[in-house]
């Protein structure tokens, strides 16, 4: 039946013509070349893929309509399209585009069936998980890697219900979890869901201890980084990575007895700023121990004076080199992974763990995971070398992603017939020959 304009909703006339919206155009999607490039990614990658491989199934064979694979995908590739709720899979398991990028020419998961996926997540989901993105790291890279820089970071994650393991966290003054991440570059390499009633920095040695063996395996030779703020500077870090040939570049909390070792170059550091109009930068170093360490340890002192107060900064390292050269180019670039950590939160809905199950939320956050890490592999590979090549996640989607089409199906072909109007359809085309290749 046909499904008219609703009546008594009139629109302006166009060119002396009547302006008359209905939903009855049939198999018209908005996310053609979301379909597209997202199925292009994932069958250069195999994240999702392998993920699937690794979760085990206790349903019974013979029943299954949907398998563990098609659903995930579904659920990778919506995210990745800017549907973050399990409720808009009731109109979405329709659509022919999501159809066609799951690789199905029938109806997709229901909201119902994708909720008892999310029941059946736990812990060895969890290292599944993980292990399918350090694999995927590792097969990135053409030649190996000379220095790979692990930045850790941790970040509030707010609820709005009485999810299981909600606390209120003092810093950010609200109910959240505080997830852990680890990103190497613009990968994800580690997306750990936890309680917010712990220390920001627990659990990096367990982290390390998955991660440094396996990317020494794959790369003997490899001189690996650990970057974090002042929430892991913490002795038995610094002491895992001094014993386990890891560098660190941490960030330090001022104290007193910092202050103090940083005084004589904050005296030279007011001079010149009498001289260029109140603003100076100097960079120094010490050697300091803090009463629960057990050695001393190298400390950066970036000794800032603007108008009006001093802005010491400390950072506490294992590296060698200009005290400049350590804090401004390996420290500070720590900054990057804050993007990436807003990428995932605000543009893959990383933060919708609304559910009132532990380990289904800790699933939620992964299956983000896995929609970031395909759409940077089309921004990593499919856009390399053109005007996009640095543009974040959600101007990737606005751009390329959600193309409307009329796709016309039949026994031997899917046709997206998209519009001829489109501004970027030469970018498009190069995008999906450079992730084909």
């Amino acid at each position: 039946m046909t499904n008219r304009t609703r009546s008594g909703c009139r629109f302006p006339r166009s060119a002396r013509r009547s302006v008359e919206p209905s939903f009855d155009g049939g198999a018209i999607t908005s996310d053609a070349g979301g379909a597209l490039l997202l199925r292009q990614a994932e069958r250069r990658t195999k994240l999702v893929d392998g993920f699937a491989r690794r979760v085990v199934d206790p349903r019974r064979s013979g029943s299954v309509l949907h398998s563990t694979k098609s659903m995930l995908l579904q659920r990778v590739f919506a995210i990745a399209l800017g549907y973050e709720d399990l409720n808009d899979h009731h109109e979405l398991r329709h659509d022919a585009a999501l159809q066609t990028a799951v690789g199905r020419s029938t109806e997709l998961a229901s909201p119902s069936t994708l909720s008892r996926l999310e029941a059946r997540a736990d812990q060895d989901m969890v290292w599944a998980f993980h292990e399918v993105l350090v694999e995927h790291f590792i097969e990135s890279h053409d030649t190996p890697p000379k220095e790979l820089i692990l930045d850790f970071d941790a970040t509030d994650d707010l609820v709005h219900g009485k999810q299981v393991g909600r606390f209120f966290h003092g810093y950010y003054r609200s109910y959240c979890f505080l997830p852990l991440y680890v990103f190497c570059g613009d990968f994800p390499l580690f997306a750990l869901l936890r309680q917010a009633n712990i220390d920001a920095c627990r659990g990096t040695v367990d982290v390390l201890e998955f991660l440094v063996p396996r990317l020494r395996a794959a790369w003997p030779d490899v001189r690996i980084v650990l970057r974090g703020d002042s929430g892991f500077c913490r002795t038995w870090i610094m002491s895992w990575c001094e014993a386990n040939s890891v560098d660190f570049v941490i960030g330090i909390a001022r104290n007193k007895r910092l202050e103090r070792a940083a005084a004589p170059l904050f005296v030279e550091a007011r001079a010149e700023a009498e001289k260029s109009g109140g603003h100076a930068k100097l960079f120094g170093e010490v050697d300091y121990a803090a009463g629960s360490w057990d050695r001393t340890r190298r400390i950066v002192i970036k000794a800032q004076v603007i108008p009006g107060k001093d802005n010491p900064r400390f950072v506490a390292t294992s590296e060698s080199g200009d005290p400049a050269h350590i804090y401004k180019v390996r420290y500070c670039a720590r900054g990057e992974m804050e993007n990436r950590i807003k990428e995932q939160q605000l543009d893959m809905y990383a933060d919708r763990t609304s559910s009132t199950k532990w380990w289904a939320n800790q699933l939620r956050l992964m299956l983000s995971t896995l929609a970031y890490a395909l759409v940077n592999t089309i921004r990593r590979v499919g856009l390399a070398g053109t005007k996009m090549a640095r543009a974040q996640v959600g101007t990737i989607r606005l751009r390329l992603l959600k193309i409307g089409a009329v796709i016309v199906r039949n026994t031997r072909r899917v046709r997206f017939l998209m519009s001829s109007s489109f501004p970027d359809k030469e970018l498009f085309w190069l995008v999906a020959k450079q992730l084909a290749g």
